[in-house]
């Protein structure tokens, strides 16, 4: 690179327009790069949505007189449960965290985000492996009460919704945090004159500002709600993504599978409407004092009761579950910890960086032909965002059926026009799982590097241009050390994230490659909760790294 002086060299105007002719290659080439990565990340869409083309009648006619309904409904009910759980405690948790002043306050503050780091399909296990017919909880109440004991079925309905509540409310717990704090305390104050007591301040006033946060944060909750495979198959409660995975791998269908993938497709496209049109274009900006600042205070009863309610939550989302995992590591020992274990490590770390370096690149060259588009246009590259919102058994099928279609129409007959042996060359391979893994986060990674990259001032590289740097140059020596802080972000968020998907990775993966989510699953299906405990203690640690990514930004 040219040395950069403190007093830059003159340019001339037609030094100026040869920079400019320099730089346009890269800027096209990355443009181009961006659109065909859009073009991918949307291509399991297209190919779901033609899979209508298919003739499913029989299919269709046997779900119809037997499971199809029930599964409407269950999909239904989960999304509708799941979402008043989250936001009801997501809310509460939030307003009391801010608002008031009781004993741990602090230690909850912060804490309250811990259980973003337990998968689903974890908290599910833990809590049949403690409460369910043998389990500690009720032989201790059976040892007690003696032989009038009734047990309790918690493999219900209402166990599955309370599971994934636990786990999702962190999703509305930090946005409505955020937007309870950015609230001026002078709108309360006003509030509160005018005769308002403190519960019709919440409802009326501190509710209606945060509502466009707690509407993000319970959209959130019910695309992972919809994603779920791993907590609804350990409690054998069948939704779509359980029906998909039977269609394909029981009944050996993966037209059908597509098919009733679009569904669960339409379901996660209502969601997102819904979201959107409750949203509209509502926006609540305050000016004054902080909310925080003026914390009610919580006295006697009034403050432990309010401690105990925090400290339940945490108990069940997350310190509960951690201590059983730990208890069941014990019990099982050393022996635990084999050449099998450091073999499903390897694979999982392994696939977890390449997808992470694969999906950073991805969302780098969207996020920069974002940037150099204007107009509708750039609105297209938002579009590359919407595998997050697909279910990775969603997204499995239709990378499957695109893997296959190149397999079957370009690939084999160029092995045989080549006089090779035919063989599948993309069914079946590590690449289909990397596909459905950078398209199902490349939102998550697009969020940091576009909000980098925005804060990146465009005098800063039109400078280092009129220094002599050229746009290669430019690229590696400004924007990427001045985006490094956003990558990294990125880089671990795609990075836990992978290595606890489940239903893609269960779906897709080549033989071979089996990863610790996948013994978690194996193992829960057989009841062995206690061998099914280091692998998923080892994906709740790992879990950590985003949840004190979070932390750390939210103190700043």
């Amino acid at each position: 690179m040219t040395e950069l002086s403190a007093n830059p060299p003159e340019v001339s105007s037609a030094d100026g327009y040869q920079q400019s002719r320099q730089s346009k290659p890269l800027q096209t080439l990355i443009r181009w790069i961006g659109v065909l990565t859009v073009l991918l990340a949307i291509t399991p869409i297209l190919v779901i949505a033609a899979s209508w083309g298919s003739d499913q009648s029989d299919v269709w006619q046997h779900l119809i007189e037997t499971q199809l309904f029930s599964l409407l409904r269950n999909t239904i009910v989960l999304v509708l449960g799941v979402t008043f759980g989250v936001v009801t405690l997501g809310v509460s948790l939030a307003w009391l965290t801010v608002m008031c002043e009781f004993p741990g306050r602090r230690f909850f503050d912060w804490a309250l985000m811990l259980p973003l780091a337990m998968p689903a399909y974890v908290l599910a296990f833990v809590v049949l492996g403690v409460f369910d017919f043998g389990g500690p909880i009720q032989g201790l109440l059976q040892g007690i009460i003696g032989e009038d004991y009734r047990y309790v079925d918690v493999r219900s309905e209402g166990t599955v919704i309370v599971v994934l509540a636990l786990v999702f409310y962190p999703y509305v717990y930090m946005l409505a945090r955020s937007a309870f704090l950015s609230q001026s305390s002078d709108v309360i104050e006003a509030a509160r004159v005018l005769g308002a007591s403190r519960w019709e301040v919440f409802f009326q006033v501190a509710l209606p500002m945060a509502r466009p946060a707690i509407i993000a944060g319970a959209s959130l909750a019910i695309m992972e709600t919809l994603a779920d495979f791993g907590a609804v198959a350990v409690f054998n409660y069948d939704t779509f993504t359980t029906a998909i995975y039977k269609s394909w791998f029981g009944l050996f269908n993966i037209q059908a599978a597509a098919q009733l993938a679009s569904l669960l497709l339409l379901f996660v496209a209502l969601a997102l409407f819904a979201e959107k049109s409750a949203r509209g274009n509502r926006r609540y900006t305050q000016s004054g004092k902080k909310l925080h600042r003026f914390r009610h205070p919580l006295i006697g009863l009034r403050g432990y009761l309010a401690s105990a309610y925090a400290w339940l939550v945490l108990l069940i989302a997350f310190l509960l579950p951690v201590i059983v995992l730990l208890q069941w590591v014990w019990q099982e020992g050393f022996a635990a910890v084999d050449a099998r274990y450091f073999g499903l490590l390897s694979r999982t770390l392994l696939l977890g960086a390449i997808a992470a370096v694969l999906t950073i690149v991805m969302a780098l060259m969207v996020a920069f032909g974002r940037q150099q588009t204007r107009g509708g246009l750039r609105s297209f590259y938002d579009l590359g965002t919407l595998g997050y919102a697909m279910p990775g058994s969603v997204l499995a099928v239709g990378i499957m059926l695109s893997f296959a279609f190149i397999d079957r129409n370009l690939l084999v007959p160029l092995y045989d026009w080549m006089a090779i042996e035919t063989k599948h060359l993309l069914v079946g391979s590590v690449l289909g799982l990397l596909a459905a893994y950078w398209v199902r986060f490349l939102a998550v990674a697009h969020g940091p590097v576009d909000a980098s990259l925005q804060s990146i001032k465009h005098t800063i590289p039109e400078a280092a241009r009129s220094l002599g740097a050229s746009s290669w140059d430019t690229f590696w020596h400004v924007y990427l050390p001045m985006l490094r802080p956003g990558l990294l972000t990125a880089l671990v968020l795609v990075f836990v994230d992978v290595m606890k998907e489940m239903p893609a990775t269960l779906l897709l993966r080549p033989f071979g490659w089996d990863t610790l989510a996948i013994r978690v699953y194996e193992m829960t299906s057989e009841g062995e909760w206690q061998r099914a405990a280091l692998p998923a203690l080892t994906l709740v640690l790992i879990g950590l790294l985003p949840v004190i990514q979070a932390l750390r930004q939210s103190a700043r």
